[in-house]
């Protein structure tokens, strides 16, 4: 498809969250252009009975910006991202979560920063976003705070995600699979590091801001646990059995156990702070001999 103007198509995949998936479109459908670019919506609905269809349709009608729903039955984010990017006709490619607000400057600042640097895609931050009846020690604990940069900082694959990112469509040019579907969590890492081992370039954008929904399923402390051992189950899949890494999780396991009754005198915060740092070493040490508690594709609740 051909455009008058740089197009942009804004990708977001979603699964069995249509309530968060109609804030994420409310917030996307509100994005300045300053008359700089024109954008379009592409929603990807994992769920193979299709829970986002109904918001999807409504959104489209009551938003301003064309919104293509598509579906990929099969379950897997590295599969929902390529069927994403299939879907894309812009010629740049944005990614947020279904769980994400952006600001309205937030794809203005994002297009203005690549088109000022020599770099192949920029990435921004995500901060969490609370409601105001969110427990104290949720807050404290920063389990959901993410890492932040100076903008114009050249990024490392580790620093890289696509919770908020733009990036130019030519680094999809090449790949039949640009996410590799055998990356159960982690496969947006693992895209970034092929593309930077290859010369490609990322950099930062501070002031390109997303906000993540935390909703009050995300307080619980058995969810907690099962994201840090799905993370470090996924973490020590997607690297491979490398003998630094092990003994990290060999040391960190024990080491954590040890500390609770410690951490517990010193309040929920720091005691699930532990809990949490000894579950995503246990889920390392779990896949290395093969086990998988956590049988869901995604933890979301």
């Amino acid at each position: 498809m051909t455009y008058q103007q740089p197009h942009i198509s804004v990708c977001i995949c979603t699964y069995k969250r249509p309530e968060l998936l109609r804030r994420a479109l409310e917030a996307a459908c509100m994005q300045r252009k300053d008359d700089l670019f024109t954008f379009t919506i592409v929603v990807v609905d994992n769920d193979k009975n299709e829970s986002g269809r109904e918001i999807a349709a409504q959104m489209a009608l009551e938003c301003r910006v064309p919104i293509n729903y598509v579906v990929e039955a099969r379950q897997g984010i590295a599969l929902a991202r390529n069927k994403a990017v299939e879907s894309a006709t812009g010629n740049f490619v944005a990614f947020m979560d279904d769980d994400e607000l952006p600001i309205q400057e937030w794809l203005l600042t994002l297009f203005k920063t690549l088109q000022g640097c020599e770099a192949d895609g920029v990435l921004g931050p995500v901060d969490p976003h609370f409601d105001e009846d969110t427990p104290q020690w949720i807050i404290e604990g920063g389990f959901y705070s993410r890492p932040s940069h100076p903008t114009g900082m050249k990024l490392a694959w580790r620093n890289c995600r696509t919770g908020n990112v733009l990036l130019k469509r030519e680094l999809f040019a090449t790949d039949e699979q640009p996410f590799n579907p055998e990356c159960l969590s982690g496969e947006d890492q693992d895209f970034f590091r092929r593309k930077i081992e290859k010369g490609h370039q990322f950099i930062w954008c501070h002031e390109a801001t997303i906000y993540e929904v935390v909703p009050a399923v995300r307080w619980k402390r058995s969810f907690l646990i099962r994201r840090a051992l799905f993370r470090g189950i996924f973490a020590q899949r997607n690297h491979g059995l490398q003998p630094l890494r092990l003994l990290q999780a060999v040391v960190s396991a024990p080491v954590y156990a040890l500390a609770l009754p410690i951490a517990f005198i010193f309040g929920q915060a720091k005691f699930m702070t532990c809990v949490f740092k000894l579950s995503y070493h246990m889920g390392r040490l779990f896949a290395v001999v093969g086990l998988n508690p956590i049988r869901q594709r995604y933890v979301t609740e």
